[in-house]
């Protein structure tokens, strides 16, 4: 996957950026906010968003906009965009709002407070970044980004604009995460060693390959009207193809796979749990297609190993696996080894499922007797809230909006996922051990340093 620089501004963005100035890459932006004003919000507006994508998962996650806005009065969709005719309309009927097949007429929009992003990943970062620099906040879907370079334009860019972007992994609003960072940060474990998780499905017909419209395409009349140039955007220009369109997670141009759809959702409150999100010093990663022999390049099964350095909770450095098989279900628990006891977060594996409690369980042989006072050497069950994490990540997202206080997912936790993730990609495209660059955001062949 390559690094080359995200060329933000190959497209003419007309009003959306009306009186900016359109800078080199890396120039400093000191007067962003300035050159492009965000709505001020009164305590009892409604904010104004729209939907940049409106696929399967942009118009649920539209959906819960709406649903939670109607709850308490607090947004409402006022318009939604896709490349895709039928999806714009069916969007468009449902909020009563307006649809355009062009997302930049809603970047260009004065009265949008706030884009959804769901678009195939290797739209993310251009459209998040260009949302920002015209005012508004972004809640984008998972994988934040695509490639190394969008990881540093994003933090850099929410740096500068003090724009509130919210990644769209709800999980990480569910209780547990916080209750583990409290237990690990509290001394349960003692130092951590090795955290774990998979995230695993089946099925007969193999992960990603959705129904596929034979109507719709460039060439389609009406609803069926596709436009495919748009679609590819940055990604290398090709004739169109409807197993890309419709099932893009399985090409590498588009996604990272398994990666960056499933990992992003174990990476991110993981990051969460050892009290101080962290990026990756080495990893490693392997799978292969060993089923699904469909012409997808990305595998169908996949799994690495991560290396780390000293942390809050971990003096000496630690290491993450993580495993994955879009064709065998069986899980694996997740759960946080230390030294003088392990956390489980899901006994059962499914990083995104409910669970009633979190578990502690000491390490009989190790622990002593100022440990045994605090805690006891029996297992500890810590309760856990319950509550729907896709509407609790909505309402965060819109309530930091009004305050300017960081979300539960914000961008700096959010890009330590996303470089873990993308850098094992990486490595297993080229059966390399890759070393993480922090400072610069790059990956390399040698140890960094």
């Amino acid at each position: 996957m390559s690094d080359s620089p995200l060329n933000r501004r190959d497209f003419v963005r007309g009003a959306a950026v009306a009186g900016a100035a359109v800078g080199a890459a890396g120039k400093a932006f000191a007067n962003r906010n300035k050159m492009n004003p965000s709505r001020v919000i009164g305590a009892n507006d409604r904010i104004n968003v729209a939907a940049i994508g409106v696929g399967g998962r942009g118009t649920y996650v539209a959906r819960a906009f709406a649903q939670v806005g109607a709850q308490k009065n607090s947004c409402q969709i006022v318009a939604v965009a896709d490349v895709y005719q039928k999806r714009v309309n069916a969007n468009k009927e449902f909020h009563k709002c307006d649809g355009y097949l062009d997302y930049r007429e809603i970047i260009a929009r004065k009265d949008v407070d706030a884009v959804i992003i769901a678009t195939p990943d290797h739209w993310h970062a251009k459209q998040a970044l260009e949302a920002m620099d015209a005012g508004k906040d972004v809640y984008c879907e998972k994988p934040m980004c695509h490639t190394l370079d969008e990881v540093k334009q994003l933090v850099q860019t929410v740096r500068e604009t003090k724009r509130i972007m919210q990644v769209g992994s709800q999980t990480t609003s569910s209780d547990q995460w916080h209750k583990a960072k409290k237990a690990i940060a509290d001394g349960m474990i003692g130092d951590m060693i090795l955290s774990q998780g998979s995230y695993h499905r089946n099925s007969v017909e193999g992960e990603w390959n959705w129904t596929i419209d034979p109507a719709a395409g460039p060439n389609g009349k009406g609803e069926n009207y596709i436009d495919w140039n748009m679609w590819l955007g940055p990604a290398p220009k090709r004739a169109f193809d409807a197993d890309r369109f419709f099932r893009f997670r399985k090409y590498w141009d588009y996604s990272g796979g398994i990666a960056t759809d499933l990992f992003f959702h174990v990476a991110a409150p993981m990051n969460i749990c050892w009290g101080q999100p962290q990026y990756p010093i080495r990893v490693m990663a392997g799978g292969g297609t060993y089923v699904f022999r469909d012409g997808r390049e990305v595998p169908d099964t996949f799994h690495l190993i991560a290396e780390y350095g000293p942390g809050p909770n971990s003096k000496n450095g630690h290491s993450l696996v993580l495993t994955s098989s879009m064709a065998n279900s069986e899980h694996i628990p997740g759960l946080i080894r230390g030294h003088e006891g392990t956390l489980i977060m899901v006994e059962e594996g499914r990083f995104e499922g409910r669970v009633d409690y979190i578990t502690v369980k000491p390490e009989k042989r190790v622990i002593n007797d100022t440990y045994k006072a605090k805690w006891g050497d029996e297992p500890v069950r810590i309760p856990v809230e319950q509550f729907d994490s896709m509407s609790t990540h909505v309402d965060n997202f819109l309530s930091c909006m009004r305050t300017r206080q960081q979300p539960t997912l914000p961008v700096e936790t959010a890009a330590c996922a996303q470089a873990l993730i993308t850098t094992a990609v990486q490595a297993y495209r080229e059966g390399k051990v890759k070393y993480y660059d922090a400072k610069n955001f790059k990956t390399s062949d040698k140890a960094v340093g």
